[in-house]
């Protein structure tokens, strides 16, 4: 998971270079690029999500994702507008490359927003104990994995009235946030977030009962701030086991 903040141009929906060229256009917006590599069998996946969210209050502005695996390459996008999201797929496989038009809840949050919203960045995202039900936009790994378009589905978030232990490669937290995201047909995400400080993602997990496609789990094994767009130069891999990771490169 890398989180950064960036300009973001309103009318081209791009990262800006200049912001001061035309400041009414452009307004601070924090990415989350996402990676999943992973083997299925003999071929493996090569994924990422970004999502860009306003920092101002975390409303979802674009979304983003590309899988690479052995069978072909897999891009698709969505738009943010005030009523209504606009999604545009390409893809390898026949009958999938398309454009459409969703309506758009009031109150609708994105899968993968869940990221961003439940670390509570800017406030509780739910009291100790709370229920909420709202709409959830499908995750863009999960729709692709399935090869099921991207649809609004009734999903109850509850958050555990007293904080939940957790151990990861990172470390063990005695006190951390957990909440449970349970979908209409059963799918059902946990998360657990550090409670204090970066109130980083601990864990997550994803899965439906009795399937294991489009199952995940991730813990954290160590996190970093850097300027890491910087950090391209030789020698700069063995930063990443700051972060838990092997370098390609020893």
């Amino acid at each position: 998971m890398i989180y950064v903040t960036e300009p973001w141009s309103l009318s081209k929906r791009v990262k800006v270079n200049d912001y001061s060229k035309d400041p009414s256009d452009v307004f601070d917006a924090l990415k989350l690029n996402l990676v999943r590599d992973f083997q299925t069998g003999i071929y493996d996946y090569n994924t990422m999500l970004s999502l860009f969210v306003r920092t101002q209050d975390f409303s979802p502005v674009e979304m983003s994702f590309t899988s690479a695996e052995w069978c072909g390459n897999v891009y698709a996008r969505v738009g943010f507008e005030a009523d209504s999201l606009q999604e545009a797929l390409y893809s390898y496989f026949e009958d999938e490359t398309a454009s459409r038009s969703l309506s758009r809840p009031a109150d609708g949050v994105p899968e993968d927003a869940l990221f961003v919203l439940l670390r509570g960045l800017k406030g509780e995202f739910l009291a100790p104990g709370v229920r909420h039900t709202i709409p959830l936009l499908s995750g863009m790994l999960e729709s692709r994995l399935r090869h099921r378009p991207l649809e609004w589905t009734m999903a109850e978030i509850f958050r555990a009235e007293e904080p939940v232990s957790v151990r990861v490669p990172a470390g063990t937290w005695s006190k951390s946030v957990y909440f449970e995201v349970k979908l209409q047909n059963g799918r059902t995400g946990r998360f657990w977030i550090e409670p204090d400080g970066d109130r980083r993602v601990l864990k997550w997990t994803w899965g439906e009962p009795g399937k294991s496609e489009a199952s995940e789990n991730g813990e954290l094994t160590g996190s970093m701030r850097t300027a890491y767009w910087k950090e391209n130069g030789p020698g700069n891999e063995r930063r990443l086991r700051h972060l838990g990771l092997r370098p390609a490169v020893p």
